[in-house]
């Protein structure tokens, strides 16, 4: 109990007690989200980014299977009637699947295996231990959206999980993000194809947690992946945003 006390407030401290991130944040999504817009979080954790998007007026689904950060987002968000939380994962399709947790570490509760093999390998995973597990239930992004409309913005960040949420999409959104770490490369650069075959999408990349786009302009795929090739040897993790390329004479748009 103490433990998994300890890996909760430690999410809290992260993802809402630290100065400057909110504002970095809001300042970021504010390039993707306005009022009346919609916005998946998928794995929404302990809400941090639920209450960034909250606060530029966008209604949020926020979408997390760990049961001790559900309990949060029903005490932060339960009673806001423009935030939907779904207990649950997204995955290719529906179903249920098993969650590796880490009680300590709950950033890192993970649904691929092989996704945690690879992160064992890094040595900033060197005191991760996932020592319990749950079944979970499991819907898509296009259940997703059929339920609550198409998402001005898609947060992913399910450690390694990625590319199968990807796979439940069948159409493009207008913009998305899904979390990059470079001991499990193979995972990020399979999600980027994904994302490929969904749309004209351009890309940026933001290192883990700064709220800032690393590239001066956004870039096509194929820089992306230089550009992540170059950061490899240094194991910096992060996120990759995608765009939809503005069709000629007006803004980006799902089609």
């Amino acid at each position: 109990m103490l433990l998994r006390a300890y890996g909760i407030a430690r999410s809290l401290v992260m993802y809402h007690g630290v100065p400057g991130w909110h504002r970095r944040a809001s300042r970021l999504y504010g390039e993707f989200l306005g009022p009346g817009d919609v916005a998946f979080d998928i794995g929404a954790h302990v809400g941090g980014r639920v209450r960034v998007w909250r606060g530029l007026g966008a209604r949020v689904v926020a979408v997390e299977p760990q049961p001790d950060c559900l309990r949060v987002l029903w005490l932060f968000f339960g009673r806001d009637r423009e935030v939907a939380i779904v207990p649950g994962a997204a995955g290719a399709e529906p179903g249920r699947a098993r969650l590796a947790m880490s009680t300590a570490t709950p950033t890192v509760s993970s649904m691929s295996p092989g996704w945690i093999r690879a992160v064992t390998t890094d040595s900033s995973f060197a005191r991760v231990r996932w020592d319990r597990s749950v079944e979970v239930e499991v819907t898509t992004l296009d259940a997703l959206i059929a339920a609550h409309g198409v998402p001005a913005f898609c947060k992913i960040d399910v450690e390694g999980f990625e590319a199968d949420v990807l796979a439940g999409l069948s159409r493009p959104v207008p913009a998305l993000s899904f979390e990059y770490i470079p001991s499990a490369h193979d995972a990020s650069m399979e999600a980027l194809r994904l994302v490929e075959r969904l749309g004209p999408y351009e890309y940026n990349y933001s290192p883990i947690e700064t709220m800032r786009l690393a590239a001066p302009r956004w870039l096509d795929a194929s820089e992306l992946r230089r550009r992540l090739e170059r950061i490899r040897p240094r194991g910096r993790s992060g996120d990759v945003y995608a765009r939809l390329r503005p069709a000629p004479g007006g803004p980006a748009s799902a089609t």
